[in-house]
C-alpha cells in the first residue's frame, strides 16, 4: 500500500516553528514515541520465540536515545570499543551486547572480555585465533557466533549490500562448520552460534528468507554434530519506507523467519538499526536562498551533506516538505541542496515542493538513522544540536557545537 507523503510529516510540523525559534537550524528532532512504538512492533511480531532485539548503535548513538531503547530492554548491537562504552554508558546490560565488525582491534576485543559482553561475532579465523589469546591469557571464557556470508544478494543499495562473496563481511557458509569445528578446540572460547546479515534497506524479503534458511540448516548440522549452541542471529536491515512505496513491517519478517527456526530450541537475535530510529527522527532547515542558474532552480538550505550524508552517499531519498507553505502554494521543481562547497551536497533533485521563499522552514524526513550518526565538520560546520519529544515536550539532549568544540583538540 502507498503512503500520502504529505502525511508523514504531521507529527512534527505543528511543533517545528517552536522549535527552531529556541534551538534554532539545522535542528535534529526526534519522538520517544516513535521510537518506543517500533521497538514494540518487534517485539510482539517475534513474541511467540525467545528473542533478543539488539539495537544497532550506528544508525544513532546518541545517548538518550539509547537510553529509551536500554529502558524498553532492548539489547545493543556494537562494531567499536567506542560504541561499547556508549552502550554502557547508556544502561545497556553486558549480556545483552553482540560485538560485530570486521575490523576489531586487540584492544577492543580485551574491552569486550573485561566488560562481560553477551556475544562476540566473529567474521574470520585470525580474529578467532586472537580473541582465543586474549581469553586465554585472562582466564576469561568468550562466546562466540560466526558471522556467516551465504552469498545472497539483498537487492539494495551495492554500498548496504554485506552478504555476498564480493563484500568484505563474514566467512563463506561452505567454510563455517570447519570453522568452527577448529574454534571448539580453541581456550577461552565457547561456540554459541552462527550469525548471519545480508545488507541494509531490505524491500524484498525474499533474499532474507534464503539467507535464514541457510543459517538454519547450519545450526541444525551443527547441533547434530553436538555443538552447545544458544543462539541463531539473522542480524537487521529492514527496510524504511523513504518514498511511500510501502516497505516490509517487522511481522512480515517474523512470519517468514519464525517457522524456519522453531525447532531449532535457540534464542533468536535480531540487530535492527533503522527500523527502530529513522521514522522516528527529522532533520529541519531553513531556507536561505533561491536560485536560478539557467533552467535549473535551486533551494539553497542552511542543512548540507555535513548534516545528511545520505542523498549524496547513495542517492538516497528523502522525503522534503515546506511546512511554511500550505496547498494553495503552487509546486516548483527544484534542487534542493546545501551550503558545503561541492556540488554533491544536495538533498534532492529535480523535486517537486511548495515554492519556497527565503526564510521558509523545510522538513526533511525520515532522518533519524545514519544520519546524526554520519554527521561531519567538513567546512568546518559546527554540527547541530539535537532534541527529543517526550509528547510534545521537547527536550534538548545535545546542544549545538561551537567554534570551540571544533578546535579544542588542536595543538598550537
Amino acid at each position: 500500500m502507498t503512503l500520502n507523503l504529505a502525511s508523514k510529516k504531521d507529527w512534527i510540523a505543528a511543533a517545528a516553528e517552536p522549535l527552531v525559534r529556541e534551538f534554532e537550524t539545522p535542528l535534529y528532532v526526534y519522538s520517544r514515541e516513535r521510537i518506543e512504538s517500533a521497538y514494540e512492533a518487534y517485539a510482539a511480531a517475534f513474541a511467540p520465540a525467545p528473542h533478543r532485539i539488539c539495537y544497532a548503535l550506528k544508525a544513532n548513538s546518541s545517548l538518550a536515545l539509547l537510553k529509551v531503547l536500554a529502558s524498553k530492554g532492548a539489547g545493543a548491537d556494537i562494531v567499536s570499543g567506542g560504541e561499547l562504552r556508549q552502550a554502557l554508558r547508556a544502561g545497556f546490560r553486558p549480556e545483552d551486547i553482540v560485538f560485530s565488525g570486521v575490523g576489531k582491534t586487540d584492544e577492543e576485543l580485551a574491552l569486550g572480555l573485561e566488560r562481560g559482553i553477551g556475544e562476540f561475532n566473529v567474521e574470520s579465523e585470525s580474529e578467532l585465533r586472537r580473541l582465543s589469546a586474549l581469553a586465554a591469557s585472562r582466564g576469561a571464557r568468550a562466546f562466540v557466533t560466526l558471522r556467516v556470508n551465504p552469498d545472497v544478494d539483498p537487492k539494495s543499495h551495492p554500498y548496504i549490500s554485506t552478504g555476498l562473496r564480493e563484500n568484505k563481511f563474514g566467512v563463506p557458509i561452505e567454510e563455517a562448520a570447519r570453522i568452527l569445528r577448529e574454534a571448539r578446540a580453541m581456550p577461552g572460547l565457547e561456540v554459541s552460534g552462527v550469525q548471519c546479515h545480508i545488507g541494509s534497506q531490505l524491500r524484498d524479503l525474499g533474499p532474507a528468507t534464503e539467507a535464514v534458511k541457510a543459517i538454519a540448516s547450519l545450526s541444525r548440522m551443527l547441533l547434530g554434530e553436538g555443538f552447545a549452541l544458544r543462539t541463531i542471529d539473522i542480524g537487521g536491515g529492514l527496510g524504511v519506507d523513504y518514498d511511500g512505496t510501502g516497505a516490509p513491517a517487522p511481522t512480515d519478517l517474523a512470519a517468514l523467519v519464525l517457522p524456519q527456526i522453531k525447532d531449532l530450541g535457540l534464542k533468536l537475535l535480531l540487530e535492527p538499526g533503522r527500523s527502530l530510529i529513522a521514522a522516528a527522527g527529522a532533520l529541519l532547515t531553513r531556507v536561505v536562498a533561491m536560485k536560478t542558474n539557467g533552467a535549473r532552480r535551486f533551494v539553497i538550505t542552511d542543512a548540507g551533506m555535513n548534516d545528511l550524508l545520505r542523498p549524496s552517499l547513495y542517492s538516497a531519498y528523502h522525503h522534503i516538505e515546506n511546512l511554511s507553505r500550505g496547498e494553495e502554494t503552487p509546486l516548483i521543481q527544484a534542487d534542493i541542496v546545501g551550503p558545503v562547497c561541492e556540488s554533491g551536497d544536495f538533498f534532492a533533485k529535480d523535486r517537486a515542493i511548495r515554492e519556497p521563499r527565503e526564510g521558509d522552514l523545510l522538513v526533511i524526513l525520515d532522518a533519524g538513522a545514519y544520519s546524526f550518526s554520519m554527521a561531519s565538520n567538513y567546512n568546518f560546520r559546527p554540527r547541530a544540536a539535537e532534541v527529543l519529544l517526550l509528547g510534545a515536550v521537547p527536550r534538548l539532549i545535545r546542544r549545538r557545537e561551537t567554534f570551540e568544540d571544533l578546535t579544542g583538540a588542536e595543538i598550537e
